[in-house]
């Protein structure tokens, strides 16, 4: 296990680092949104019709007279602050908005990232296991499809299949049309989120099943695997042994890696399936020049998936006893 002292200075490095990425993504991300062709304050006065008073109010906010430099270092500033400012779509803070969308697609992506990774591994340890056989063929066959199938068009095949045809599920939203969210049963809010969990997890389920399927291949190519199969031990028991421990941390390091498809893949399924979660707020922020609201879900999308990588790091040094070995030398 890595001491208090070791787990303390790591934590530490990575924080630091944390500190400096965050500077530089809000500084630059800010820095396209003003180059860019956005302008709130037009988009403000053609959606609300804002009178002369208001867009001149509006200008003063959004400090359009002041020089780039100065409106970085007062984003920075506000942003150190917890302060992202208001939202235009929503009219509410930005920090409680993202709390909220936020938290409603944490349930949805977890769902999806522990199913994506349970199942792609167990089918990379299938096809690995037997490799030209008809279950690796069909395994690798169902990779490639779905690694060259855009995540869109597969949500709108599963959404045709079990929505319209079959009817099984609702075509959209986290709530029942006319209810209220407090209203609303558990099981109508599962229901609602078993398509968009399935389509999210069938999309992360490639990457894994096919790292896993070359990395036991290897193994199984390996001196030490042959010196068993000699010895007569039986061909699964020196998988389950050997190795799926082998395979185990790469498919963690890779699966905690995959944050930043995961997230990615949560703005197109949300958007789809109308599901009121980051994704779909990441959309509308977009289209309607919400530059508050961009900002902010940049800002957290780079925590998020700096968390990931941060996780896979510190699983790599408990899991592998190799890499306690090196550091403790």
């Amino acid at each position: 296990m890595i001491n208090s002292q070791k787990l303390a200075k790591f934590l530490g490095y990575k924080a630091v680092r944390l500190f400096i990425l965050l500077v530089a993504v809000a500084a630059v991300s800010f820095i396209m949104v003003e180059i860019s062709p956005i302008n709130p304050v037009k988009s403000y006065a053609a959606e609300m019709g804002a009178s002369a008073q208001q867009i001149a109010a509006l200008s003063a906010y959004w400090q359009v007279d002041v020089p780039l430099g100065e409106k970085v270092i007062n984003w920075l500033t506000d942003l150190f602050q917890l302060n992202l400012g208001i939202s235009l779509i929503f009219r509410r803070p930005v920090v409680d908005v993202i709390v909220e969308k936020f938290t409603a697609s944490l349930f949805l992506m977890l769902v999806s990232w522990i199913i994506s990774g349970v199942v792609g591994f167990g089918l990379g340890i299938l096809a690995g296991a037997n490799p030209g056989s008809l279950a690796d063929r069909a395994v690798k066959t169902y990779c490639y499809i779905l690694q060259c199938a855009p995540s869109f068009w597969i949500g709108l095949i599963i959404m045709l299949i079990f929505s319209v045809y079959l009817g099984w599920f609702p075509v959209g939203l986290a709530v029942p049309v006319g209810t209220m969210a407090h209203d609303v049963t558990l099981g109508d809010w599962l229901i609602r989120l078993i398509l968009p969990a399935f389509t999210l997890s069938i999309v992360g389920i490639a990457s894994i099943a096919l790292y896993t399927r070359d990395r036991l291949v290897n193994i199984l190519n390996s001196d030490y695997f042959i010196f068993a199969r000699a010895r007569g031990e039986n061909h699964w028991s020196i998988i389950l042994r050997h190795g799926i421990r082998n395979v185990l941390l790469p498919a963690i390091t890779l699966q905690f890696m995959s944050f930043s498809e995961l997230f990615g893949g949560a703005v197109l399924v949300e958007q789809l399936f109308s599901y009121p979660g980051i994704g779909q707020a990441t959309v509308a922020a977009g289209l309607r020049s919400d530059v508050p609201l961009l900002l902010g879900i940049v800002i957290v999308s780079t925590i998020f998936v700096f968390c990931g990588n941060t996780i896979a790091d510190l699983l790599y040094k408990y899991v592998d006893p190799r890499m306690r070995g090196v550091e403790d030398e």
